[in-house]
């Protein structure tokens, strides 16, 4: 070990090993960077050097860096460390070169001449006679002035700003912003790009209480501008394509973003177009939806004016967003026609793509009873492929035992559609996709199975769970915790066991709260002595109408893990 103090506060030194540590901490070092990437050659690895640190109380960071992938992303994490360490920092590489290099650049940024630092380095015994060559690119990015803010960036000019970050996030959804928060509880000096156009974040497992008259639509969201963690960078705009080979992303506006590590999340699409005069026909007609925000409130106004007439009620082939939904949607509707003592003279029917009531079975009793109780018709196999709303008609395609269609005409008064969905078309085109379009994701520790610094969360991956929010807020901190040990050149140890939860409103003050994890296998969060979710209770109805929603906007979205700390898989 060859060490080069810069200054009071800042050294530099060649590789370090395990046994080095002692006596960092000894000459009053508090904290160690290693710019060194892990199998350069026959070094220390970096998780023996964290063991030794950890015992004894120094920080250790991982910023590995080569002087091809060096970026300005790299150099704000650098000058981050060191601006915020207690004491002392020591950075070391192979020879001490990289470290120089880092804290070079870090000192360009505060405004230090170009000149100045390579003099400084030199003295240090280092050989800077190439520096502004190799590193002009990054010197321009940091000395050109910037309108872009931690934050609050409206996007990127790929020839004037920052284009490369440690962390990469596409989606600024439930999983975007609660990943995100999660990171930064974990390191508080990532790099990290959130990439979204969208001005408005929305709850949208609120979307079926407003659809049932128990939320107001201003409950259900939020500016996106007060959402996004304080230190990340808003990218206000859409991706268009991914280039992972080259570890890159390109943007709708051309810009192309670089990343060391990526997590792909941008939610689900609503194929609407896909029946048949559904587009033109929503929110009129007595056609709605609680799965579009400005369609949730019609959805109420039509519930409130229906005295009598058919009232149907569709699902699609699945995989989709909360599965049950479509459901919620049926039964809120009915407890309120049952309440206004109108329900003998409405027609409920319920045209379901799918064979059974509900995917986990120990949930079908009670769900029936309350279908038996509405007297709502069940029409399983029947998959909806066109709307007309001027003549109140619906077409479904039935399917028999034998595999045979046949197409039906039902009339309506009211109809709640659930459309199709599928991945966005950008990850469906797209190199990160599996046969059938969505990010193709290990189960497990949701690591992407060709690409190891990619991961997937939320409705857009493969994995075989629920679609819902209950399963992101699982997801979400085994990502933050396999990332922060892949940057420690640390094993994939966290695993989502495919929890999700479904709060089924079965009537206004009662929910079946089902929750199970990966091949159906039941998961309470709760002992059933304090609440059975295979029945309906008013506790559960409690928890979805007063509890959740805080809980989101003050608990997961700003990385709060409450009950759901990563597990470490079992060897």
């Amino acid at each position: 070990m060859n060490i080069k103090k810069i200054n009071s506060s800042f050294s530099v030194s060649d590789q370090l090993c395990a046994a080095d540590v002692h006596s960092l901490v000894a000459s009053g070092f508090t904290t160690i960077i290693c710019n060194r990437p892990d199998g350069e050659d026959k070094q220390p690895v970096f998780s023996e050097i964290l063991e030794s640190a950890s015992d004894q109380g120094i920080k250790l960071h991982y910023l590995p860096v080569t002087q091809e992938s060096l970026s300005v992303s790299d150099v704000r994490a650098f000058k981050d460390i060191c601006d915020n360490a207690p004491g002392p920092v020591l950075a070391y590489c192979r020879s001490g070169q990289r470290s120089m290099t880092l804290w070079s650049l870090a000192r360009i940024a505060e405004g230090i001449s170009v000149d100045d630092c390579v003099a400084a380095a030199t003295v240090a015994g280092f050989d800077f006679n190439e520096f502004k060559t190799k590193n002009a690119a990054n010197i321009k990015l940091l000395t050109a002035p910037s309108p872009m803010q931690p934050g609050m960036s409206k996007g990127i000019d790929a020839g004037a700003h920052e284009t490369s970050f440690q962390v990469v996030i596409v989606g600024a959804g439930a999983s975007g912003v609660s990943v995100a928060s999660s990171l930064l509880a974990r390191d508080k000096y990532l790099r990290i790009a959130l990439i979204d156009p969208a001005e408005t974040h929305y709850y949208q497992p609120g979307f079926t209480m407003v659809g049932g008259g128990i939320f107001k639509s201003e409950q259900n969201k939020r500016s996106m501008a007060t959402l996004i963690p304080q230190g990340v960078t808003w990218i206000q705009a859409a991706a268009e394509r991914f280039e992972p080979d080259n570890n890159a992303l390109v943007l709708s506006d051309g810009s192309r973003i670089h990343y060391k590590r990526m997590i792909v999340c941008p939610g689900i699409k609503l194929n609407w177009s896909a029946i048949e005069g559904l587009t033109e026909s929503l929110g009129k007609n007595g056609v709605t939806s609680n799965y579009r925000a400005d369609l949730a409130p019609y959805t109420w106004e039509l519930v409130q004016n229906l005295k009598q007439g058919v009232a149907v009620f569709t699902q699609p082939p699945m995989p989709i967003k909360c599965a049950g939904a479509p459901q919620k949607a049926l039964y809120l509707s009915a407890d309120h026609w049952l309440q206004q003592h109108v329900l003998q003279d409405i027609q409920i029917k319920f045209f379901n793509a799918g064979a059974v009531l509900f995917g986990v079975k120990d949930y079908v009793p009670a769900l029936q009873s309350y279908m038996d109780k509405y007297k709502a018709e069940l029409n399983f196999m029947h998959r909806l492929v066109k709307v007309d709303g001027d003549k109140k008609t619906a077409w479904f395609e039935k399917t028999d035992a034998n595999g045979m269609t046949t197409q039906i005409k039902q009339a309506f008064d009211m109809i709640h559609v659930c459309p199709p969905q599928s991945a966005p078309d950008f990850i469906r085109n797209s190199p990160l996709a599996d046969a059938a379009g969505w990010v193709d994701v290990d189960p497990v520790t949701l690591q992407h199975k060709r690409y190891s610094n990619i991961w997937g969360l939320g409705d857009a991956t493969n994995t075989p769970n629920a679609k819902t929010a209950a399963a992101v807020r699982k997801q979400v901190p085994v990502v933050a915790a396999n990332i922060i040990n892949d940057i420690k050149g640390l094993p994939q140890e966290y695993q989502y066991d495919g929890y999700g939860s479904c709060p089924l409103t079965v009537e206004r003050g009662k929910i079946v709260l089902a929750e199970f994890a990966y091949g159906g296998k039941l998961a309470p969060s709760l002992p059933n002595w304090v609440l059975n979710g295979t029945h309906a209770t008013s506790l559960a109805w409690h928890m979805k109408k007063s509890m959740l929603p805080p809980l989101y906007w003050h608990g997961m979205l700003k990385g709060h893990e409450l009950l759901v700390k990563p597990v470490r898989k079992i060897a």
